[in-house]
């Protein structure tokens, strides 16, 4: 069965694409859910509305992902992690500690669109990719500095054994 679809479907198409699915499927599910039309003569021309609003709208994703991949590419973000003695960081720095100082600074993203191979937990510089459209990556510079806890000097808990 032919069905136009009238919004994305994962794994299946994107809006206006005309795919061919299993009967039941079409008419159990996708229209009586208006995700998709049957493709019938009418429907046909109707598809070119539905493509011309869909390159409107990918045109203005495009552009707004363009812009918030100019606003990444000059920031560079300082970041603190706390470590021990011995100078082991405590915890990591993750996809998610990253987003969240990027939407501190007004940029606000995905936190699965960052390609963070593992957490950072050293001290440095790194460059994170950050893709935000197929078309578009970005990359967040980041200072990492892991300072070491200074330890206190040992009080004594003895109470003061002085002569009267």
């Amino acid at each position: 069965m032919n069905v136009i679809l009238a919004t994305k479907i994962e794994g299946l198409g994107c809006e206006a694409d005309l795919v061919t699915v299993k009967a039941g499927y079409g008419r159990n599910y996708l229209i009586p859910q208006g995700l998709a039309f049957e493709a019938t003569p009418a429907n046909r021309r109707f598809i070119n509305m539905l493509q011309k609003k869909r390159a409107e709208r990918e045109a203005a994703e495009l552009a707004n992902f363009k812009e918030v991949a100019q606003k990444i590419a000059s920031t560079k973000l300082e970041l603190k992690l706390e470590a021990g003695g011995q100078g082991k960081a405590f915890g990591a720095i993750t996809n998610q500690q990253i987003s969240e100082a990027l939407a501190a600074l007004g940029i606000v993203i995905d936190r699965r669109t960052l390609e963070l191979d593992k957490p950072l937990r050293k001290s440095g510089d790194y460059e994170i990719p950050v893709k935000l459209h197929p078309e578009v990556t970005a990359t967040v510079r980041i200072h990492l500095d892991v300072e070491a806890e200074v330890a206190a000097p040992e009080t004594s808990t003895e109470p003061d054994q002085s002569p009267e």
